[in-house]
């Protein structure tokens, strides 16, 4: 894919969705951790009503380790994996008092090393806490990256990562993050994508092929006029 190919689908993004932002609710780097750890294989609108009350109750990593284990369960019980999670909470805040005086740190790989915090969510942190410039593959980032070509269909999320940073400005990564979710959220959605009405469909080999498909299928479906 060429440079001009890539502008103009960041250039198209930006239309569509130039307030995209990160949608978990936080006030500050611990509670964005919390809520991007809790956020693996759960919705951000679930995280965040689960998040009101959690925040309210638990402002600090004392806090959360202050409570028996069964307790916070219950507190994140609507979360899926939340008896996981609970653990990774804890233990991730023990460590947090222990070496970091109670403080998210800063560096990317220092933050990979605490309990449930992957690559992904030391990249939303970094981005959105700490203002430095990264792309954190989720799935939607995953799945408009290949259906788009920007990525190849067999590239695992960090050969996805790598080949966004090199095609994308380094001071454009963290919004192109958000636009990308934005765009796979609300548009180019892992089922009934609306390829149909995509402006970006010229040069999507997925959205060409679907609606390749659809026409094909209509043409077998439509009657035949029987000449007399």
């Amino acid at each position: 894919m060429n440079a001009a190919t890539v502008r103009h689908i960041l250039d198209t993004m930006a239309t569509m969705f130039p307030d995209a932002h990160c949608e978990l609710n936080h006030s500050n780097a611990f509670e964005l951790t919390i809520a991007v750890l809790l956020s693996a294989q759960c919705t951000d609108e679930t995280v965040n009503k689960v998040t009101k009350d959690l925040f309210q109750k638990y402002k600090t990593p004392l806090d959360y380790v202050s409570v028996p284990l069964e307790e916070l369960e219950q507190d994140i019980r609507r979360i899926g994996l939340y008896r996981n999670k609970a653990k990774h909470i804890q233990n991730l805040c023990a460590i947090l008092i222990e070496q970091y005086g109670g403080e998210v740190p800063e560096a990317h790989d220092e933050l990979v090393k605490l309990p449930g915090v992957g690559r992904k969510t030391a990249n939303v942190v970094v981005s959105n806490a700490f203002g430095v410039p990264a792309i954190a593959v989720d799935t939607h980032v995953e799945r408009v990256s290949k259906r788009l070509g920007l990525a190849a269909w067999k590239d695992s999320v960090l050969e996805v990562e790598k080949k966004l940073m090199k095609r994308v400005p380094r001071e454009e990564w963290t919004i192109t993050h958000h636009r990308i979710i934005f765009f796979g959220r609300y548009h180019c959605k892992a089922q009934n994508p609306q390829c149909q009405i995509c402006p970006l469909l010229d040069v999507c080999r997925e959205g060409k092929k679907r609606m390749k498909t659809s026409a094909v299928r209509k043409n077998k479906e439509q009657p035949r006029v029987s000449k007399t």
